[in-house]
């Protein structure tokens, strides 16, 4: 116990001490190199007003999506803030319709660019922060990762997006932003298939790291093509609130994926795990304590009266029931970012790009 405490302070020491100098150093270029957009006509007004309506719906809206997930659609808490959220992200929109200055002015979504490019980020991104929801504990939990190695697991992720970024770029200039910008996430959806297909008991090297990197690679054809896109899409003293929208649609995709995702989890594993002690030799109390956890997953806690071999087949139990709804998680995602590819091949247009 005391290896991996020192192994993991020692871990967050050297993150710590790269991400500082990067962080100054991606400061410095923004500074030196990066022009200003500022819009002249708005830059001393502020929506607080849309964004405290902004922020109350999401919230209300994954609150609501969370308590379902593990309480039930009945529970009162989730009939309240459900219909609430959506009772504030009416007001939200109304408001950016009629406010003198928007946070998210209604009228860039008539370009189909912005319009499309948002959609398939949207997206791709719900399948992405979905997926790194869940990938950790299941490397950790079911795979047995110590947290310091799961986090190792991602590095050819990073690397391959940070290697392939300039590369990628320069796609919307020889090809336009149809070709790499349904390629990218068409590969990203392999990347996530592969998770799914080679879920289970087995090396890293022939499970994850395969999935791993045709993930990177999807997600490295699309991001910077995507980001320019966006950019592009709107006059120049826009581009700050184009790329403000994009980013927050990034997240918001991230963070609806893994209230659904979680919903979606919670319901496979349940049935799963029912379905297997179905086929064991389970007393009933012990079936009614487990199914009490089941909004847990990985961290249902068996009953310390089961010892033995019972305890290890419970335990495989739990372990396939979770690899069953990880699987398809997965395939949700894939599905996600298929769409985001077709959504990219309706709203993007052929034809090489001007580079500025």
């Amino acid at each position: 116990m005391l290896g991996g405490w020192i192994v993991d302070v020692w871990s967050w020491r050297v993150i710590f001490y790269i991400n500082v100098p990067l962080a100054l150093v991606t400061l410095a270029i923004t500074v030196r190199h990066v022009p200003e957009s500022l819009d002249e006509q708005h830059k001393a007004r502020l929506d607080w007003l849309g964004g405290g309506l902004a922020a109350a719906g999401l919230g209300a809206l994954v609150y609501g999506l969370s308590t379902a997930s593990t309480r039930g659609w009945t529970n009162p808490a989730a009939l309240a803030a459900l219909p609430a959220a959506v009772v504030l992200l009416v007001m939200f929109l109304r408001r950016q319709a009629s406010a003198a200055a928007p946070m998210m002015p209604l009228e860039l979504f008539r370009s189909r660019r912005f319009s499309g490019a948002n959609g398939m980020t949207l997206m791709l991104y719900a399948a992405l922060g979905g997926t790194l929801f869940f990938l950790p504990f299941y490397l950790i939990d079911i795979q047995g990762y110590s947290a310091t190695f799961a986090g190792a697991a991602f590095l050819p992720f990073t690397v391959i997006m940070g290697t392939l970024s300039r590369w990628s770029g320069g796609l919307l200039y020889r090809f336009g932003a149809r070709l790499p910008l349904t390629i990218g996430p068409a590969v990203a959806a392999a990347g996530f298939a592969l998770f799914a297909i080679l879920a289970g008991k087995g090396p890293y090297w022939t499970t994850f790291l395969p999935a791993m990197a045709v993930l990177g690679l999807g997600m490295a054809i699309s991001v910077a093509p995507l980001t320019t896109t966006v950019m592009d899409a709107v006059a120049q003293n826009r581009a700050g609130i184009a790329s403000g929208i994009n980013n927050a649609t990034s997240r918001i995709g991230s963070m609806l994926a893994v209230a659904v995702f979680v919903t979606v989890a919670v319901g496979v594993f349940a049935t799963a795990l029912d379905t297997r002690l179905q086929h064991m030799p389970v007393s009933t109390e012990v079936r009614q304590t487990l199914n009490a956890e089941i909004a847990k997953l990985t961290e249902v806690t068996l009953p310390p009266q089961i010892k033995g071999t019972e305890r290890q087949a419970l335990q495989q139990a739990v372990d396939e029931s979770f690899t069953l709804s990880f699987r398809v998680i997965m395939w949700l995602a894939a599905g996600l970012a298929l769409l985001s590819a077709f959504c990219a091949a309706v709203t993007m247009r052929n034809g090489r790009g001007t580079r500025p």
